[in-house]
This record gives C-alpha cells, structure tokens and sequence, in this order.
C-alpha cells in the first residue's frame, strides 16, 4: 500500500514539474533541487518528524508547523505537496513519495543508479571501468555508482540497475553448479 501510495504522490508532483515552466529555468530541476533539500532537512531533524506524524497532534497544528518551516523558502508546489500529504494523513510516507519522485526526475535526465556489489574493494580504476562499461551498456546518459563489498560472493560481482540483476559471482555460478547436480539421478 505504502509503494501505491508514494508512486501516486510522486509522480504527480512530477507530473506538475514537468507541465510547470517558468522563465527563470526549468521547473523539473528546481523541484529535484528543493526535495532533496527538503528530505535532508526532515532527516536531519527527527524532532519535526516526530511532531508531523504525532496522531495526537491536531493536522491544522502540522499545517501551520510546515507552512512556517517551509513556505516561501522552497516553491509552492512543494508546500502544496506537504499540505496534502498532511492532510491526508499520509506523512509517514513522504521519504519514499520523494524518493519515487527523485527516480522519476532521474530516469527522465538519463541517470542511472547502478548498486554494485563486489567480493573485494574495487580501485578506483576498476570502479571507472565498470561504470564505462555501464554507459557503453545501457540508455544512460550517467551512471551514479553506489558500490558494496561482500566477502560472501568469493569473486566477481553484482549489478543492480533499477529491476534488472546481473549476477557474475562465484557464489550464484556454484549455487547453479550445486542445483544441477542435485537434479542428476544416478540410474
């Protein structure tokens, strides 16, 4: 439900940000600027956090707390965002309605996530390398690498790119290697 709920939020909040112009620059990029700011600022501040999504605090008490954080010092389709959110009783999903709202804006500018797991740490120019071959691979205009170790993989790695998996560690080829043997009948 939660998933539901922050895909409609976010992307109507994109929705908007793409319709929206304005003559001092694109308004697609004003809000990504703002809600990454915004989502920083509530999650440096758990405090805030605590008051917006406290079910005895009365809403109009939130509104008001929101309009004098926020208004006039980020867009008002933003606020506009918040008060709803708010008002809907849906403030404990705002992290994830920005975050869908930030993959939006990020698979319409041709940026892709890519978290990559490998069995050592990569050097740097590993690191470069793979994301070369990331851009020469995909529709990516960009590629923000999100790198992990993981001892268990024992070599090679794992590439995660939105939904799609490229699995070329050791661990997964004997897990196969152990599942086709298992299936062999000695006769």
């Amino acid at each position: 439900m939660a998933k539901l709920v922050s895909k409609t939020y976010g992307e109507a909040l994109f929705e908007i940000a793409m319709e929206a112009g304005t003559g001092d620059g694109n308004k697609l990029d004003i809000l990504y600027e703002e809600v990454g700011e915004v989502k920083t600022i509530l999650q440096d501040n758990p405090d805030f956090n605590k008051f917006l999504m406290h079910p005895g605090i009365p809403k109009q008490d939130k509104l008001v707390a929101m309009e004098n954080v926020f208004k006039g010092k980020v867009s008002d389709e933003l606020t506009g965002l918040l008060r709803i959110v708010i008002q809907k009783e849906r403030y404990g999903d705002i992290q994830s309605i920005f975050d869908c709202f930030i993959d939006l804006v990020k698979e319409q500018k041709g940026i892709g996530v890519a978290h990559i797991t490998s069995a050592v740490e990569l050097s740097e120019s590993q690191k470069k390398a793979v994301v070369d071959r990331l851009l020469e691979t995909t529709q990516y205009s960009c590629i923000e690498p999100e790198f992990a170790v993981d001892a268990e993989l024992i070599g090679g790695m794992i590439i995660r790119i939105k939904d799609r998996v490229v699995d070329s560690s050791v661990r997964s080829k004997i897990y196969d290697l152990k599942r086709q043997l298992l299936q062999i009948q000695l006769g």
